[in-house]
């Protein structure tokens, strides 16, 4: 019950003489008001028309606006697979949980950084990206732009993180003039890179999400009086590290010690103490291949932000052991 209703049962108790009920107060149910039945019907005539609720890209345009309203449009636009919904100055994004080639590409990219009014375009989280790198290009002295990716589990927000990375990191090395092509090239890798690693020590299989990450993140990356980019860095928190030794019933532990599984070499797995064809009881769902395949991308993006190969030893032993219930180091 909220907070309003609440104020109104007392309202309704106090003009009955509710005050010496001992604190019950019971609402009174009045015949609908005239004013709910407009809405009722101002409703019901912009949902009959089916056929053009796809064609609302900004949300603000429905009238009326109602949560039956706005997902009916959203589910209209989903149907018809288009995934980015304007609202206002925030940006709806739905999650197709498939594969779209044709959405992210390098060509799209520059179709959205080279436009004149990339606002003119269809929705995309392209648009938004370009009006905050503009935002920084327009101003004589450096002013910060901050966009929020937020959302439950499962609805994208790893993925959309991701291509913001590799929107910047593209058009921001587009027009290299002052440094050279080998420094963008390089910190576009590593700013490209941290991702790989981030998803594999701390995002999840859970029963919602299969790349759910499991900790939050602040992505500040650095860019020159020219626009280029320069530097980045990750800023974590809330991981739950409680994940590493326990976990739900049919959830997994994080991505990285699956990758170690089943990608070890066979000298790895004699440093690591791990007995040939080893499986644990307590691994839910062993038969999914998810981000399985990707441990030498991760060792791969190790190297390209400077861990060299010592280290990476020391860390897959660490988290190998921190992950066995069998080790006698396991906490």
């Amino acid at each position: 019950m909220s907070s309003a209703d609440n104020r109104r049962i007392v309202r309704e108790g106090r003009r009955n003489g509710g005050g010496k009920e001992k604190g019950f107060f019971q609402k009174v149910h009045s015949p609908p008001s005239p004013l709910n039945d407009s809405l009722e019907g101002e409703i019901q005539a912009f949902l009959i028309d089916e056929d053009q609720l796809h064609t609302y890209d900004d949300l603000t345009k429905v009238n009326p606006v109602t949560p039956s309203t706005v997902l009916k449009c959203l589910q209209a636009r989903y149907s018809v697979k288009v995934f980015y919904t304007h609202a206002g100055c925030t940006l709806v994004a739905l999650n197709p949980f498939q594969p779209i080639p044709d959405l992210y590409t390098l060509d799209v990219m520059k179709e959205y950084h080279g436009a004149p009014q990339p606002q003119e375009f269809k929705p995309h989280i392209f648009i938004v990206a370009e009006e905050a790198y503009r935002n920084v290009q327009g101003q004589l002295e450096p002013v910060n732009q901050s966009l929020v990716v937020s959302g439950e589990s499962g609805a994208g927000k790893t993925w959309t993180s991701r291509c913001l990375m590799k929107y910047y990191a593209t058009v921001a090395a587009s027009s290299s003039v002052v440094k050279s092509q080998d420094t963008v090239e390089r910190i576009e890798r590593r700013v490209l890179d941290s991702n790989p690693i981030m998803e594999a020590f701390g995002n999840a299989c859970t029963l919602r999400n299969n790349n759910s990450s499991r900790f939050g993140k602040y992505i500040q990356l650095q860019l020159d009086r020219c626009q280029l980019l320069v530097g980045a860095s990750v800023q974590t928190y809330l991981l739950e590290k409680s994940r590493v030794a326990c976990q739900l019933a049919n959830e997994r532990n994080f991505h990285i010690f699956y990758q170690m599984m089943k990608m070890a070499t066979d000298e790895q797995r004699k440093e690591w103490k791990m007995p040939p064809g080893q499986c644990f009881v307590w691994l839910p769902n062993s038969e999914k291949t998810v981000e399985e395949d990707c441990f030498h991308e991760t060792v791969e993006a190790m190297v390209h932000l400077g861990i060299n190969t010592e280290r990476q030893r020391q860390i897959f032993r660490v988290r190998y052991y921190s992950s066995n219930p069998q080790n006698p180091y396991c906490c």
